[in-house]
Order: structure tokens, then C-alpha cells, then sequence
């Protein structure tokens, strides 16, 4: 690591730099975009230097949206699933999100780079459910130009600042190879340890697809809750007698059903994350037979075609 060649690059080509940091990350890749904007900033000779690098992170940010919303907009649900299916943390199921996206609006879209994870999946969020193109561009041009510009402008006070770390690495390149390799060990270690705690939770007994529509016949039938997201059921269609749940709301899903009748948590999630944590929380909150369906919404499709 080079400070002087460092800074002379970014001084030279700070706004290229600075637009293919932000589409790389925006664009889903595992690229950090803030510390490219700390120092660019903290590197910029004039406020109409730093003008442009706004100007080119807004851009930049705005095009990798754009892209996501038109994909959204043309695979709906399925690549909504695709994503949750890269997670490291079966967990953190899409629907989720998408039920945070659907309540919010256009307005997350302004906070989603400041969130992990939600950033890039919100712009496909908002084509699958086919908002406004211009309210999208506008709310996420307004986004980025918060996210970008504090960083930016961060930089930019605290140039003096920033510069004496990028320094202090340069002369201890080793020890912060170290630093960063901790860092990445102790993010992995925690994702897998999520990864373990979801393993643990999923011992929850299921109920098969079979046990379910003979349930549902007998006199004291369950109550489904339908986690999927907003996107699948426009797609699909509801199911047939469920309620529509969120996470977030699920125990006003549940309403006053009586704690020791029969229910069954449905989602379409890989492993069937989320009806899982939804049984979960049902469970703890005193509910006796709280049951996920195997297989979840394709068991269900597959059940009532048979």
C-alpha cells in the first residue's frame, strides 16, 4: 500500500473511482463504497471537485437501482427468492423485507442505503410491485445523494483525519491486513453462527402437506397464516380460507385465536425460513400447537393440484 500513489490516483480519477466503487456495491457486489467515499472526499481539492463526486455516486447508485427495479419489474417473485437463497442466513427471508417495503413506500427507498442487505434488495422490491418508475428514480437519486454526501462531506471536514489513518496503515500495511482479516472472520463467524441458530430452531415439529388438508376437513381446523410476501400473493393469488400475515405483525394476524387451537405457519422460503421463525415466536408467546408447513407454498401448490 502506497499512500502517495494512492492519492495521487484518486486525485487524478476520483470521480471514475468513486462511480464504479458505488455501481460495484449498489450492483450487489461485496465491494465497500464508504471508505472509497471518506477518503475521495477527504482528497478533493475544491468544493466543485466534490461536487462531481456526488454527482457521480447519485448516478452511479441510481443506474445499479435501475437495473434491479427493471429485473424486478420482469421476474418478479422469483428473483425476490433467488436473493433470499444467496442469504448466508436462511433467516432473513425476503417476504420480510418486503412486507417493511410495502408498509414504507417509496420513502425506504431514501433510507435503504443506510441498511445492510436492504439496499439491494428494495429497488427489485419495487418493480415486482410495479410503483411509479419516476417516484423510484426520484426517492432513490434522493437516497443515494443522503448516503453519498454525508459520506462525502465527512471525508471532506475531516480530511486531516482520514489522511493520518490512511497514513498510519501505510506504515503498519501487516498489522492492518490483520485488522481487516479480523473483521472478516468475526462477520463470517457471526453469520454462521446465525446459520447454526436457524439450524437449531428448525428442529420445530412440520406438519405435512397430507396431515394439513385432512386438518382442515376435521371439525376444529387450523388457522394458516400466509407469510408470503405481498409480490407472490398478487402473483398467485391468496390461499383459500389463510390469513395474510407479516412479521412484523403477526400476533394482529393471530388476533384473539384461542392459544391452545391449532396453527400452521406457510411461506415460500428456502428451508422454510420464515414460517419457522414465525412458529417460533408463536411458541414462546404461549401458543400450544404451532406447527410450519413442509415445503411451504410449493407443498401447498402441489397438495391442491393432487
Amino acid at each position: 500500500m502506497d499512500l502517495a500513489q494512492i492519492t495521487e490516483s484518486l486525485q487524478r480519477d476520483a470521480v471514475w473511482v468513486v462511480f464504479l466503487n458505488v455501481f460495484a456495491q449498489q450492483g450487489g457486489l461485496p465491494v465497500p463504497a464508504v471508505p472509497t467515499l471518506l477518503l475521495a472526499g477527504s482528497l478533493a481539492l475544491s468544493s466543485g471537485q466534490l461536487a462531481a463526486m456526488l454527482a457521480a455516486a447519485i448516478l452511479a447508485s441510481v443506474l445499479a437501482d435501475a437495473l434491479w427495479y427493471l429485473a424486478g419489474r420482469s421476474f418478479g417473485y422469483r428473483l425476490l427468492a433467488g436473493l433470499c437463497r444467496l442469504s448466508i442466513n436462511p433467516a432473513s427471508c425476503v417476504s420480510q423485507t418486503e412486507s417493511r417495503f410495502v408498509r414504507w413506500g417509496l420513502g425506504s427507498l431514501v433510507v435503504a442505503k443506510f441498511v445492510p442487505g436492504f439496499s439491494t434488495v428494495a429497488p427489485p422490491i419495487a418493480g415486482a410491485l410495479r410503483m411509479s418508475l419516476t417516484g423510484f428514480v426520484l426517492a432513490s437519486a434522493a437516497g443515494a445523494a443522503l448516503w453519498a454526501g454525508l459520506a462525502l462531506v465527512a471525508g471532506w471536514v475531516l480530511r486531516s483525519e482520514v489522511q493520518a489513518v490512511i497514513a498510519a496503515l501505510d506504515r503498519n500495511a501487516a498489522g492492518a491486513l490483520l485488522v481487516v482479516a479480523a473483521v472478516i472472520g468475526l462477520w463470517l463467524g457471526w453469520k454462521l453462527w446465525q446459520k447454526y441458530r436457524f439450524r437449531r430452531l428448525s428442529a420445530v415439529p412440520h406438519i405435512s402437506i397430507g396431515e394439513l388438508l385432512a386438518a382442515l376437513d376435521s371439525n376444529q381446523p387450523p388457522l394458516v397464516l400466509d407469510l408470503r410476501g405481498a409480490t407472490m400473493i398478487a402473483e398467485t393469488g391468496p390461499i383459500p380460507g389463510a390469513v395474510v400475515a407479516e412479521h412484523d405483525r403477526l400476533f394482529e394476524a393471530v388476533g384473539d385465536w384461542p392459544k391452545h387451537q391449532p396453527i400452521v405457519t406457510l411461506c415460500h422460503c428456502p428451508e422454510d425460513a420464515g414460517a419457522i421463525q414465525a412458529a417460533n415466536r408463536l411458541l414462546d408467546a404461549g401458543y400450544r400447537s404451532v406447527r410450519p408447513l413442509l415445503g411451504g407454498y410449493d407443498a401447498w401448490r402441489a397438495g391442491k393440484a393432487g
